[in-house]
C-alpha cells in the first residue's frame, strides 16, 4: 500500500472514531477528545487533497479543520 493510500485510510478511520466519539457524547472531555482526533483527520485530508492535487478535498477540510478546532476550544479548553 503506497503512502497516500495509508494517509487516506487513517483520515477514513480518524474521522469514523471521532464521529461515534461526538456522537455518543459521553463527557464533555470525551466529546473534546472526539474533537481533536476529527482535527488530525481533517488535516490528514487536507495533505491528501495537497498530494493528490485534490484542491476540492483540501479545501472542504481546511475549513472543517477550522470547525474542528473551535469544537476542541469548546469542548476541551473554554473556561466559563
Amino acid at each position: 500500500m503506497d503512502p497516500i493510500e495509508l494517509l487516506r485510510w487513517f483520515a477514513s478511520g480518524t474521522a469514523t472514531l471521532a464521529a461515534i466519539i461526538v456522537a455518543l457524547r459521553l463527557r464533555p472531555t470525551l466529546t473534546g477528545v472526539g474533537f481533536v482526533i476529527f482535527t488530525c483527520s481533517s488535516l490528514a485530508w487536507v495533505a491528501a487533497g495537497l498530494l493528490q492535487d485534490e484542491y476540492a478535498l483540501l479545501w472542504q477540510n481546511a475549513v472543517l479543520t477550522a470547525i474542528n478546532l473551535f469544537g476542541v476550544w469548546r469542548w476541551l479548553l473554554r473556561t466559563e
